[in-house]
């Protein structure tokens, strides 16, 4: 490649992380007219979407969830699909089946396949843990692989693809919590909190009045496409992807290395999988913030709603009140940011030597 070329491509990329800068704003400005508060949930919904990563939100009722996901929809110009998962929910429900047609005219008859509501750019897994693990595994599928084989014949769904599911963390009658399985396949499990008062003054004053807003498109499907490739080729610097390795490999008890804290209070740590889902949302989020590089502050940043559902506390710590977070807090203090101090803590050379 030529200088030349190689300037116009780094001029390309500067250009392409700016628009997703201002996409950001854009898109924050418009959920705005519908959604008040909650920017910390959007960031992090939007770092899972040009990741092409999948979201678990967690909240107590009316905290505007699905609005949020719906408005979220429009603001990107994709076609979204609601799926309210209830006791009698069946797979087909969630990836369509095959019906019987016949053709008038010659009177054959032949299968056809008629899709479900799982195609659609934009899918909401509302209360997903009130189905049962039967129908919550015909997503498994669906979200690692982009296609839903029903019988012997696979159908590729629609691209961009991103399923955002729902639960309700107060109400455990007639609930099936979800298999480690598929909580490992959501990027993020992201907790919506109440609102502060002025948010909720604000909510009140909005909601209870004739005025209603609506909300213009900022990004299509072909340009959502095209930044979730820049994402990846954002650079990360071996010294961040040592850390976010350490900060996992620190929740895998009775592993070399492992913090006396984490052996007393965790069951078991996470997979592999938390690590990439850690530096490339680094990368989402690094673009999203106008940069073109990661930081340790960005893996910091991410590793609560990456790891609060990959490890899980034992019962002396359910029983003591310690969550996931709160051990994930602890891992974050104890590990050095510089990549001196990393290299030079006996602790870390034997989990990078593990």
């Amino acid at each position: 490649m030529s200088a030349d070329a190689a300037a116009n491509q780094d001029a390309l990329s500067e250009a392409d992380a700016s628009r997703l800068h201002e996409a950001r704003r854009s898109i924050l400005e418009q959920l705005g007219k519908i959604i008040v508060g909650q920017e910390h949930v959007i960031d992090e919904i939007l770092i899972c979407l040009f990741s092409r990563g999948h979201v678990m939100l967690e909240g107590v009722p009316g905290l505007a969830k699905t609005l949020m996901i719906s408005t979220l929809s429009q603001t990107l110009d994709l076609s979204f699909s609601r799926i309210q998962f209830t006791p009698d929910l069946m797979p087909a429900d969630v990836t369509g089946t095959e019906i019987i047609e016949e053709d008038r005219s010659t009177g054959h008859r032949e299968f056809r396949f008629m899709e479900g509501p799982l195609f659609a750019n934009v899918v909401l897994a509302d209360e997903i843990n009130r189905t049962p693990p039967k129908t919550q595994a015909s997503l498994l599928e669906a979200m690692q692989e982009r296609q839903v084989t029903v019988g012997r014949t696979r159908h590729e769904l629609s691209d961009p693809f991103f399923v955002l599911a729902t639960q309700n963390p107060i109400e455990q009658e007639g609930t099936y919590p979800l298999p480690e399985a598929q909580q490992d396949r959501f990027m993020f499990k992201i907790y919506v909190d109440y609102p502060s008062f002025d948010e909720e003054f604000e909510v009140a004053r909005r909601t209870t009045g004739t005025k209603t807003e609506t909300v213009q498109p900022v990004l299509g499907a072909e340009e959502i496409l095209r930044l979730q490739q820049l994402v990846r080729q954002v650079p990360v610097s071996d010294h961040v992807v040592r850390y976010a390795l350490s900060l996992v490999r620190q929740t895998r008890v009775g592993s070399d290395g492992v913090p006396d804290f984490v052996d007393e209070l965790v069951g078991w740590g996470a997979g592999p999988r938390a690590v990439q889902f850690l530096i490339l949302g680094g990368k989402a989020r690094a673009l999203l913030e106008g940069r073109f590089h990661v930081q340790v502050e960005d893996i910091q940043h991410l590793a609560k709603p990456v790891l609060r559902h990959r490890m899980v506390v034992n019962f002396s710590a359910e029983s003591d009140g310690i969550t996931s977070d709160d051990v994930i807090e602890r891992i974050v203090s104890v590990t050095p940011t510089t990549e001196d101090e990393l290299s030079r803590d006996a602790r870390f050379q034997k989990i990078f030597a593990s």
